[in-house]
């Protein structure tokens, strides 16, 4: 039978083990979760008196021979670290005591601890305090709620008397999403395998379905390229909160589509489309008033109306977030009090119930689309306070109330945030994921979640637009890319953070913007609707008429 190939076995072969192996993950991913896990492993139980039951000889010098109570006593060195696959913060510990976990060691009784963390962990001690729940009584040790990075641990050093060498010691706590654990390790100080078994056997099936496949792929005639290829250049501008999407779409439609080449290069939203602009109209100069440069703007948010031949694309929403320096601990700011504060009506953040810190506002420049952004859905259509810094640290205008500078990229305000005490700043909401010295802020208790969008109504969020100079031809490497990016390319903006516009959830936020027109269709470059008034958020305060017509940005 034809059918009945060498090439077609291989194939049916492998997809089968590949469903197998697909099944049996899913299997275990549900009968043995590993999103959050505490785990713990005795490494060390030994006797260190002479009259220790199953200890084995032994001979004590200095204190363990003087002190009469030793003569029973063991120690035991437990390891508790965070052997999942996510952070657990203070607040993933879900019992009503104040401490965290719960450790007993059965038959023997508590007289002394001492605990350690490794070294670049040392303020995981600051939470090892009676205050914080840390005591003993009889077998029990109450451990505090210790925050745990993926893989981060700390060793607790327990000296116990009255009882045998190999009691049971267990390690109990309620954990939000997750579980406490005892886990191995083969040797002494080891970490855990980072798979399980059965996690490696799965993990060679599925290693074997793919190469399988990816060898037969190749064996195979080489298939046409997607429908979106095209051929030629293209430069994208604009945003540098979605330049990382940029970079990668273009990678992946270069790799997917040979003889095509795009270049990224994002130096803010309101330079890119002014670049687009002024390009497209030498080039229709030089060309006699037909075709287009071949380049392409990423906006966050809407171009103005002065600027009608730009046709524009919804590609996704961007989800932004202020970001403030750790020495402040707030978690959550209502837009009153952030317009007080880019206003320089707050100087020191003892006003909102923090520290005694000086305010320092870190901002980006006059082009950049987050700043717009910020303006328009968060300080209600008002501007920042003028610059009166340089270096962010040391005021340069006395008549400015507060410290406020102006860098050129989201990576410097990072920066700036995370080694400044009081600082505070503004960044796309993946920027700022999992760095040290700063976290991210919730507006109106309203966590910056793209996955929540619809349902939170979080206002600090834009369009991501798409601009080329007119309506690119069908043929057009500039039309094939966006065709890209709103199809093969889904999957490479969400995982950037973004909430693509061609998906039903992404549909209704892409909705808004220019009243009258389609969520990603490209409008005509001849549209000239107004703003949509609905697109800011409500403002308790907004600009007077003399700060409307300074508007230069």
């Amino acid at each position: 039978m034809e059918w009945l190939s060498a090439e077609n076995t291989i194939a049916v072969l492998t997809a089968v083990l590949g469903l197998a192996a697909t099944v049996g993950a899913l299997w275990y991913e549900r009968r043995v979760p590993r999103r959050k896990r505490i785990g713990y492993r005795v490494q060390l139980d030994t006797a260190i008196g002479d009259n220790v039951r199953t200890g084995g000889a032994n001979t004590r010098l200095g204190l363990f021979d003087e002190t009469p109570e030793m003569s029973d006593a063991t120690l035991v060195l437990l390891r508790v670290e965070n052997d999942g696959s996510q952070a657990v913060s203070d607040a993933d510990y879900s019992g009503r005591a104040l401490h965290g976990l719960t450790a007993v060691f059965t038959g023997r009784t508590v007289r002394g601890l001492a605990v350690t963390a490794p070294s670049g962990d040392d303020h995981l001690m600051e939470h090892f305090t009676p205050a914080a729940g840390l005591r003993y009584e009889g077998s029990t040790l109450h451990i505090p709620r210790v925050p745990l990075n993926r893989g981060q641990h700390y060793k607790l050093l327990v000296l116990l008397t009255g009882g045998p060498v190999g009691g049971d010691v267990t390690l109990s706590g309620g954990i939000q999403a997750g579980d406490v654990q005892p886990n191995r390790s083969t040797t002494l100080d080891g970490k855990p395998p980072l798979l399980s078994r059965p996690a490696q056997l799965l993990t060679v099936l599925l290693t074997l379905s793919v190469v399988t496949l990816a060898s037969i792929i190749l064996l195979r005639e080489d298939d046409p390229p997607p429908i979106e290829c095209a051929t030629g250049e293209l430069t994208v501008l604009g945003s540098t909160a979605f330049a990382p999407v940029a970079e990668e779409l273009a990678e992946k439609y270069e790799e997917d589509c040979p003889g095509s080449d795009i270049t990224v290069s994002a130096h803010g939203s309101a330079s890119g489309v002014r670049e687009l602009d002024d390009s497209g109209r030498k080039f229709g100069r030089s060309g006699g008033g037909k075709g287009a440069p071949p380049l392409l703007a990423f906006s966050d948010g809407p171009r103005s109306d002065g600027l009608p031949r730009l046709a524009e694309t919804r590609v996704a929403v961007s989800v932004f977030a202020l970001v403030l320096n750790d020495r402040v601990p707030l978690r959550n700011l209502t837009l009153p009090q952030v317009r007080r504060l880019y206003r320089g009506d707050v100087r020191n953040w003892k006003e909102l119930g923090g520290p005694d810190l000086p305010v320092v506002l870190v901002s980006r420049g006059s082009s950049s689309g987050t700043r717009d952004t910020l303006q328009r859905r968060v300080l209600g259509g008002s501007f920042e306070i003028k610059a009166s810094s340089d270096d962010c640290l040391s005021k340069d205008d006395a008549s400015v109330p507060v410290t406020r500078c102006e860098l050129d990229s989201t990576d410097q305000v990072i920066d700036a945030v995370g080694r400044i005490p009081g600082a505070i700043g503004y960044s796309e909401l993946r920027a700022a994921a999992g760095l040290k010295g700063l976290h991210r802020l919730d507006l109106e208790g309203h966590a910056p979640s793209a996955e929540q969008l619809v349902k939170s109504g979080y206002p600090y969020r834009e369009i991501e637009y798409a601009y080329t100079y007119g309506l690119p031809p069908a043929d057009s490497l500039a039309a094939g890319f966006l065709a890209y990016a709103r199809g093969t390319g889904l999957d490479v903006i969400r995982t950037h953070g973004h909430l693509p516009c061609a998906t039903p959830e992404g549909l209704r936020v892409c909705g808004e913007g220019r009243p009258g027109s389609s969520a990603g269709a490209p409008l005509s470059p001849s549209s000239d609707e107004p703003p949509n008034p609905d697109a800011s958020p409500s403002s308790d305060e907004s600009p007077s008429p003399d700060e409307r017509a300074t508007r230069t940005n």
